[in-house]
């Protein structure tokens, strides 16, 4: 699967996806992710490769056209494998069956191509392969017949999901399998040991050596049947030199079966005294890693649950008007622009503009907000949401991989599958673990062999299993991956989106939470309060001009000005010549005159002296209203305020910042005397005002110095900047899409309080991450020399390779179990206030606040 980064080569003028997304399959433990990366990596063209072990997936980075062919056989060759891709293709043109029959052949003449189903009568064709998709269009174009993609961005997850079932119920029959043989063999042999009177009942019924014949035959089956994948997978990589978890596993029970039948059969090749048996420790040993790897898969499945449900909000099917008829089509078909109507109870198919109706619509799936907002004319709707009270009609205005679901989809996609800072210790690690393992075993198998008491082989043969069964590093593997996929689908279903993996980490370091005002803390969209004239200056005169040069200005300051001259019945008069002072103020020609609107500075700019409003901007701003002058035809006309209502939200949000034990700093370009009087409303520690939106990135450089990590909050294109310099960047959800671009962090809800629910998910999956990481390692090093025997001289004590492969399986079983428990975040700050906006996004211009 193609992301949908492109990038241009200048040379050859080849266009090509620099981000490519492979599946790979085979894959147990943290050594096998490294071993995987490194192949990739090696192969040209490849600039970086991110291997995941939970989501079984290689996010792999391109600065040159890489062919998927070469990269799957890359990861072939170490050792794994990658399933055939797939592609379908809407064909056009096809009449008969000798359509079918020419386009087949086309298709199947494509390099790379495997498999080519075409079907006349869904006019489709299925193609499984490497082919490239343009090189497959072009196939079918050759032939006389016209095709295109079929979006099967839900299948995809359809068929992921269907892969890790079918993994899972062969799991499940292998182990039922090799419980059912390994019972009887268990029984015949721990049994004499445990159950009173079993030894004698076996002697005097089928005898010793029949009892191992018949432990042999069991336990052959163990190994040959369900077993059989630690074999074909184990030794092939050890024989590479690449030793993985199935290798330890393949040489641990290999050696306690192979023992085990030359004592059965040929015991004079034994020293006196060592003819044990040790079938129940193989077949035991198999059953037990196969039940942990059944706990895993299933464990494994239920941590991309957030992922599963978000896919499950899309509606297979929708509603459109065509042609003067309504009919229901399937949601792949419909187009940007088709009219499609909803009914009460639906959910949205599509993202789009309502044309017809009102109704609330619950967008708690987007927004994290429990409260249904208010939809009318012109509201956004959003495919996934669910329409409540009325009907609405709304023209689609995007589709498919386009619609908000779908990016909230593949955000939280991309950041599950990322690795954060905390897990290169851990690759680094884990490339040597098994190799150091084996060496261990080995050393263990030699110490007893020397130094050991009688009978030495036999201490030396179980010891040395014990070690390589107690170490497989399927645990380490799982760490991390499983914590940061649960942690960033619930954050999804907070409506807190992580685009970036790494930003989880970073959050949980922060010291200082950096917040823009308007559009931030409050509201983003200001009324006009005031306004206060010069001598010699006429109200409605003054109001009209002002505002025919700021109708030209999409700021929020702007449209309350404008709003308040409509509100009032004026005729806006025609402008010539406007212009935008970035960061100071605007100015145009109106009926002849020359009008400059803005801050005291511009006006100081400008040469005018503003001591006549003096008095009246520090009353306006010691209210939190932001103050601006009128200059018309060169002189000082009026002074306007315009407030800004603070979100509901904010003093709420600010307080949980503060018992998060963080530091809040509003930078803004307002005047400082409006600034400080919001900050010491909300109780913010400090305050950076009247910068330009230049000066945002100064202030969180300095703030970064002197603090430590930092986050910053913002929305408008003139936070884009700040975002991007600090440590993180949280990006309210209702802002610019350049703010969202710039950010590591979307809050969909457009509140604030999305902020400490935010760093509230991140610490604690940072925390559960290093849970996993200390049971992983802690436990591998701490058992590591008991499985080798070091209690024995003293206590006596030895570590069975049964008990061995029970501990190693619930290993796994406890790091997954830890990280789900993830699922079950509580929010410290619950959506119990309705999202104040009609519509998800609203784009608005920040010229300078």
């Amino acid at each position: 699967m193609a992301t949908v980064t492109h990038q241009q080569d200048t040379k050859s003028s080849i266009s090509f996806d620099t981000r490519l997304s492979l599946p790979v399959e085979g894959m147990t433990c943290a050594s096998c992710v490294g071993r995987v990366e490194a192949a990739l990596k090696a192969i040209h063209g490849v600039e970086g490769a991110n291997v995941n072990l939970a989501t079984e997936k290689a996010e792999i980075t391109l600065t040159a056209p890489v062919a998927r062919e070469v990269l799957a056989k890359a990861v072939r060759e170490a050792g794994y494998d990658v399933p055939k891709a797939s592609i379908d293709l809407a064909i056009t043109g096809m009449t008969c069956a000798s359509c079918v029959g020419r386009v087949e052949k086309a298709l199947k003449a494509v390099p790379g191509v495997t498999t080519a189903t075409v079907n006349l009568a869904t006019e489709s064709a299925h193609i499984t392969g490497g082919a490239d998709l343009a090189t497959l269009i072009e196939a079918v174009a050759q032939t006389g017949y016209e095709a295109k993609p079929i979006d099967r961005s839900s299948d995809e997850h359809a068929e992921t999901a269907a892969r890790k079932d079918a993994e899972e119920a062969a799991l499940k029959r292998d182990l039922t399998l090799a419980a059912a043989l390994t019972f009887p063999v268990f029984i015949l042999e721990m049994g004499s040991h445990l159950i009173p009177g079993m030894h004698e009942l076996i002697m005097n019924t089928i005898g010793m050596q029949t009892n191992w014949y018949i432990q042999f035959g069991f336990t052959l089956l163990v190994l040959s049947i369900p077993g059989l994948r630690f074999y074909t997978h184990g030794f092939p990589m050890l024989l590479r030199g690449t030793p993985d978890m199935n290798s330890l596993v393949a040489v641990g029970t290999s050696a306690a079966f192979l023992y085990s039948v030359v004592a059965t059969f040929t015991p004079s090749l034994l020293p006196a005294g060592t003819v044990n048996i040790y079938f129940e420790a193989a077949a035991v040993i198999v059953t037990l890693i196969l039940l942990g790897r059944y706990l895993e898969a299933r464990a494994k499945g239920r941590t991309s649950e957030a992922i599963k449900r978000l896919v499950g909000l899309q509606p297979k099917m929708a509603r459109v008007r065509r042609d003067g008829q309504t009919t229901e089509i399937a949601v792949a078909d419909v187009a940007p622009g088709d009219i499609i109507e909803v009914r009460p109870g639906e959910r949205v198919p599509v993202d789009g503009t309502v044309i017809e109706g009102k109704s609330y619509i619950d967008e708690s799936m987007i927004t994290g907000e429990p409260v249904p907002v208010a939809k009318s004319k012109s509201s956004e709707v959003v495919a996934g949401t669910v329409n409540q009270t009325g009907a609405l009609v709304f023209e689609a205005t995007a589709v498919g991989a386009n619609t908000m679901l779908a990016q909230i989809i593949r955000m939280v996609e991309e950041a599950q599958g990322s690795k954060l800072p905390i897990q290169a210790v851990v690759d680094r690690v884990t490339m040597w673990f098994v190799p150091a393992v084996m060496l261990a075993a080995a050393a263990t198998f030699i110490v007893w062999m020397i130094w050991g008491p009688d009978p030495a082989l036999t201490f030396g043969l179980v010891n040395a299993v014990a070690v390589l069964i107690i170490a497989c590093p399927c645990a380490m593997g799982l760490a991390t991956p499983t914590s940061i996929m649960v942690g960033t689908g619930r954050g999804a279903e907070m409506g807190v989106l992580f685009r970036r993996g790494e930003a989880l980490q970073l959050l949980k370091e922060a010291k200082v939470v950096a917040l823009d005002k308007t559009g931030t803390l409050t509201e983003g969209k200001p009324a006009l309060t005031d306004l206060h004239l010069a001598e010699g200056f006429d109200r409605q005169d003054v109001l009209a001009k002002i505002a025919a040069v700021e109708v030209q200005s999409e700021h929020p300051i702007a449209r309350a000005i404008v709003e308040a001259a409509k509100a009032e019945g004026l005729d806006l008069p025609q402008v010539k010549g406007f212009d935008s002072v970035t960061g100071l103020g605007v100015e145009a020609e109106v009926e002849g005159v020359r009008v400059e609107i803005g801050a005291d500075r511009f006006m100081t700019k400008l040469g005018l002296d503003t001591a006549l409003f003096t008095e009246t901007a520090h009353r306006l701003g010691d209210e939190g209203k932001t103050p601006l002058y009128a200059a018309i035809d060169g002189k000082l006309a009026a002074i306007v305020a315009v407030a800004d209502p603070i979100k509901e939200t904010t003093p709420e949000a600010i307080r949980a910042l503060h018992d998060l034990g963080l530091k809040v700093v509003m930078i803004t370009g307002d005047n400082r005397r409006t600034a400080e009087a919001i900050a010491r409303h909300l109780g913010i520690d400090e305050v950076v005002a009247e910068v330009l939106p230049g000066g945002k990135v100064d202030a969180v450089k300095r703030l970064k110095a002197e603090y430590g990590r930092l986050a910053f909050v913002g929305d408008g294109i003139n936070d884009a900047p700040a975002l991007a310099e600090a440590d993180v960047g949280l990006a309210i959800g209702t802002g610019t899409d350049v703010a969202i671009e710039a950010a590591d962090v979307v809050l969909m809800s457009g509140s604030l309080k999305g902020v400490p629910n935010a760093i509230a998910i991140s610490q604690a999956t940072i925390r559960n991450i290093k849970q996993n990481l200390f049971w992983a390692f802690a436990y591998n090093t701490a058992l590591i020399p008991v499985a080798a025997g070091v209690l024995y001289p003293t206590f006596g004590l030895l570590l069975s390779p049964i008990f061995a492969a029970g501990a190693m399986a619930l290993s796994s079983v406890f790091v997954l179990g830890n990280a789900l428990r993830l699922r079950r975040f509580k929010a410290p700050m619950h959506g119990d206030v309705a999202s104040h906006s009609t519509s998800v996004k609203q784009p608005r211009l920040a010229a300078a606040e």
